[in-house]
């Protein structure tokens, strides 16, 4: 195979690692960033953690590789992302960190547990926030010099293009949340979740509605893309789904609802950047999967190990979700 195909390949594998990444580690920072109005007592709050917490931290596996991916089959792309969006990543990083300490620390320090709960949250809210804005500025396009450098500022990215986006994604995970909450635990949490879906649900399509029309009229060049309205066909098919089956009380149905109207918004996103990684306010100047790529060699070497790698990650994933199957008691 030649270079280009190889350089189409990793561009559909890191995008379906970010959406595996989207649809698992998406429940459980939406159920984080849903517990103060899931969970109204500590013993509620055992439940939200208990759902999450056999398989929270291989969630993340996901994005940490494919995290190192864009960085080897990509590299001049990841240096001009996570040097544009330094101070942005910053902040997702110590949000996930104390995400993950307040976890340890909500089960073993009684006497801070609303503390805990706290930074729990809000360490699962902002990183939702901020994934969706940083792709909205991705695909809306960012100042890029001829050196692939990133020339803008932190209020650069404070756009509202990417502003709706963002909002956008985090309807998504807070969707994914609470079909999870629904799906997982029982009583009083998991019927308050099923009301909240329902008013997520409206505010999702207010929010679709106004990013279609955001992008055809800022982006024009992108609104003729067949497979961009593909995924929007597809994500209001799903949302429907979610609405009809949450109303029929059939958790798992609405949970794989919520995860298909994931998928349909990364194939919007996919379609939208193709064949661009980060676009540039200079047309000139993107980041493509053809001028931003490692070496054949490096491309090669790298695709043998996802064929190894890959399915051995997979099966982990479905044993764990097996293992832990059924509700929390």
């Amino acid at each position: 195979m030649d270079m280009s195909i190889y350089q189409n390949i990793w561009f559909f594998i890191i995008g379906f690692l970010l959406t595996v990444y989207s649809i698992l580690d998406g429940f459980d920072l939406g159920i984080a960033s849903l517990m103060p109005l899931l969970a109204k007592n500590e013993k509620e709050q055992k439940h939200v953690m208990d759902s999450i917490w056999p398989v929270w931290d291989g969630n993340e596996v996901w994005l940490i590789t494919g995290g190192a991916a864009l960085f080897a089959a990509f590299p001049f792309a990841y240096a001009t992302v996570f040097s544009g969006f330094y101070l942005a990543l910053m902040l997702v990083l110590f949000s996930l960190i104390f995400r993950a300490v307040s976890m340890e620390f909500w089960y073993y320090d009684e006497k801070r547990r609303k503390l805990w709960a706290w930074a729990f949250t809000i360490g699962s809210l902002l990183p939702s926030l901020l994934f969706g804005v940083a792709l909205g500025n991705i695909i809306y396009g960012i100042p890029i010099d001829l050196n692939m450098n990133f020339t803008g500022s932190f209020f650069t990215l404070l756009r509202p293009f990417p502003l709706i986006i963002g909002l956008l994604g985090l309807s998504a995970i807070l969707l994914q949340g609470c079909t999870w909450a629904a799906y997982k635990i029982e009583g009083d949490v998991a019927q308050r979740a099923r009301n909240m879906i329902n008013i997520i649900i409206i505010a999702s399509a207010i929010l679709f509605i106004l990013a279609i029309v955001l992008t055809i009229g800022l982006l024009p060049s992108i609104v003729s893309n067949l497979f961009g309205w593909l995924g929007a066909l597809l994500y209001a098919v799903a949302l429907s789904y979610v609405y009809v089956y949450n109303k029929g009380n059939r958790p798992f149905n609405v949970f794989i609802g919520s995860s298909g109207s994931f998928l349909s918004l990364w194939i919007m996103a996919g379609a939208a950047l193709y064949p661009n990684l980060v676009s540039s306010t200079i047309e000139a100047y993107n980041l493509t999967i053809f001028n931003a790529s490692s070496t054949l060699t490096t491309l090669k070497i790298m695709f043998i190990i996802a064929l190894i790698g890959m399915p051995v990650v997979l099966a982990y994933t479905i044993y764990v979700y097996k293992v832990f199957k059924g509700k929390v008691s």
